[in-house]
């Protein structure tokens, strides 16, 4: 079993199923302390962390008062913050013009303001030691337009540019700022977009298949390593090829 993470702290948020699961298991195989939340699913988080030694911190990503705590309390507990994950999203998939404004600011308050909340909280941590690691999950839906997915692009597609923002403003100080861009992946949020979407997109995947939590983690693992000391302010592309060919 490879160690590469021993010693060091690691917050995965939304870390109790698909993705951020695959990422908590990544990071503690590797030796790290993991923390990771979760919003309401209980049973789960206990499950991750019966698993894996993980410790799991219920908190939503719209409370900043809970999350600046959830970051003393992990300070207070390990000492230091090395790695920051922010894996939690949501979807609520609508053509426009069928939308609820809630459900338009639902999602944008999750998977972008909840981002900003995140980094805000470790960034002075992180700061005081001249050294972190922060990887954003983003997605191809900020790359290219998928249907029906006006609210979940548009929060994806910002954190793109909130990456490269913040990057530029940490990379003086060693504190690397990166992001993923996941494809269709085998998670329980996909299998909840349309069939004829997913048959769709399937087709333009180079490798014809969809991926794994598991492909997804192991880049972010890549990404927060010492094997990627000099990738800053960049996004990762996982999707099979999907993007490659894209008009």
């Amino acid at each position: 079993m490879s160690l590469e993470f021993e010693g060091q702290v690691v917050i995965v948020t939304g870390g109790s199923r698909g993705i951020g699961r695959a990422i908590v298991e990544r990071f503690a195989a590797g030796g790290a302390r993991v923390f990771f939340t979760f919003h309401q699913n209980g049973k789960a988080a206990d499950e991750v962390a019966a698993a894996t030694k993980a410790e799991a911190i219920q908190c939503a990503q719209d409370d900043a008062g809970a999350i600046e705590a959830a970051v003393e309390k992990i300070i207070a507990a390990a000492g230091k913050i090395d790695v920051l994950v922010n894996n939690a999203g949501i979807t609520a998939d609508m053509f426009l013009m069928l939308m609820p404004e809630e459900d338009w600011n639902r999602v944008i308050d999750t998977n972008l303001n909840g981002v900003y909340r995140w980094c805000k909280a470790v960034t002075r941590p992180m700061l005081r030691v001249r050294r972190g690691v922060i990887i954003n999950l983003a997605s191809i839906a900020g790359i290219i337009g998928v249907m029906g997915q006006t609210n979940y692009a548009a929060s994806k597609g910002a954190l793109l540019a909130f990456t490269r923002a913040l990057a530029a403003e940490l990379g003086s100080r060693n504190i690397r700022v990166n992001s993923v861009a996941p494809g269709f992946v085998e998670t329980d949020m996909s299998a909840r977009v349309p069939r004829q979407i997913k048959e769709k997109n399937l087709e333009r995947i180079l490798l014809k298949r969809f991926g794994r939590p598991e492909e997804i983690a192991a880049v972010v693992a890549f990404l927060a390593s010492d094997a990627a000391s000099y990738i800053m302010g960049q996004c990762v592309v996982v999707d099979g090829g999907l993007t490659a060919t894209a008009a």
